[in-house]
């Protein structure tokens, strides 16, 4: 029985996808629940497994082709006889007779299969025309990282380049001939969103950023102090992630309208604190959502954190964990960051920027000492946020995480 694949539902205020890449050729078999195809939306991949084991009969939408929920994709013959069908009555030639020296071991098949690529590797490898085996995954498992093929792609060039010494014929006074090439690439629907979004903020709010610095002497300390302790009774890492964000809430708590959004003429007040969390993945930028995070621990918080971070490595993002979110918390200080003015998240009133820690002399009662520093930004919508409100609450997250003891006692 022939089963149609389809375009699953897609989510809410998601009106198309982009078929990203086919994981099987038609005449292949396959098996129950075996993703067969990648589906991009503006936000994340969904994958579309197979209803039944059978034969990939024929594929009706190619790659890179724009589809619509319901849409048929392929044409899937149900049952294992199909899968067992062959292409063509060949017989084979007989084997030339040969010494056991002449015999070659086949080679082993590539430990990466294409079911563990995310589209935008399985995509630079197939405009580069490269086989994922030659290109040697540092990832989780071994897993292909776009980094990789860059990486292999820049040292395949300079191998191409050295054969000739250039700098030999240089030294000698002979020209050499440099090759130049450029490559156009069409943003991914991801990208191109972050585009859109990144324009609709500037656009459309009244974006301000003011500053600020904290002294993480104690935070470090206590950290440093019950890291590994928290770790064994928590099984996560705690991490400085956990104190801003209970700090930010603080902070929220006492100037609300920063935790608020605007919706046309209306200022919308939230009485929960879903905090969006800046995410750097393959694909770009996500920011997926801690929901009601003055309700966790600091354990709760690491948690998520980091399982929210696997999913946007893996690829495995949904719709749910990426909608929503009263304020946004960005860390470009794992890159190095040492200042920045952070954009707004559509509809969101504010967002906060950290930065590297930096050792720093600053003076403390009267004496010069040596402080590891943080800049932070409070970049808001001066259409409802008054700079008042704004340096408050900076000045409130900085007297949070200078005397972590407030976090506690909520004071």
């Amino acid at each position: 029985m022939s089963i149609e694949i389809t375009v699953p539902p897609l989510p809410e205020s998601v009106s198309d996808a982009t078929l990203v890449a086919w994981h099987k050729k038609e005449g292949d078999a396959v098996t129950r629940d075996e993703n067969l195809v990648d589906l991009e939306t503006d936000k994340v991949v969904l994958e579309v497994p197979a209803p039944s084991s059978g034969t990939l009969q024929e594929i009706k939408i190619l790659d890179g082709t724009t589809v619509t929920s319901g849409e048929v994709l392929a044409i899937l013959m149900e049952g294992e006889g199909a899968a067992a069908q062959p292409v063509a009555n060949v017989q084979p030639e007989p084997a030339a007779k040969s010494s056991v020296d002449d015999v070659t071991a086949p080679e082993p098949a590539s430990s990466t299969s294409s079911h563990k690529l995310s589209p935008s590797v399985r995509r630079l490898l197939d405009e580069n025309d490269l086989d994922a085996a030659v290109v040697v995954g540092t990832g989780k498992d071994g897993r292909i990282t776009k980094a990789d093929v860059m990486s292999y792609l820049k040292s395949h060039a300079v191998e191409d380049v050295t054969p000739g010494d250039p700098a030999a014929a240089i030294a000698v006074g002979h020209t050499v001939s440099v090759t130049r090439s450029e490559q156009r690439v069409p943003m991914t629907r991801l990208r191109a969103r972050i585009a859109e979004r990144m324009v609709e903020a500037q656009q459309n709010a009244a974006m301000l950023t003011t500053f600020n610095e904290i002294d993480l002497t104690k935070v470090i300390s206590l950290r440093k102090r019950y890291k590994e302790s928290f770790e064994n009774e928590h099984d996560v890492r705690l991490g400085f992630m956990s104190f801003f964000v209970k700090a930010s809430v603080e902070a929220l708590k006492r100037f609300p309208v920063v935790n608020a959004s605007v919706e046309g003429s209306d200022i919308i007040y939230h009485d929960y604190y879903d905090i969006g969390i800046a995410v750097s993945s393959e694909r770009g930028l996500m920011v997926p959502i801690l929901r009601d995070v003055d309700r966790q621990s600091f354990a709760d918080i690491e948690g998520n954190i980091s399982a929210l971070s696997k999913k946007a490595g893996d690829g495995t993002m949904t719709m749910e964990d990426l909608t929503g979110g009263t304020f946004t918390i960005t860390n470009g200080g794992i890159f190095g960051s040492l200042l920045s003015t952070p954009i707004l998240n559509p509809p969101q009133s504010g967002i906060l920027g950290m930065h590297a820690i930096q050792e720093r002399p600053m003076a403390v009662e009267g004496e010069v000492q040596v402080r590891p520093m943080m800049f932070v930004a409070l970049s808001y919508d001066h259409r409802i946020i008054d700079g008042r409100e704004a340096v408050q609450f900076l000045v409130s997250l900085k007297q949070s995480l200078e005397d972590p003891a407030r976090l506690l006692l909520q004071v």
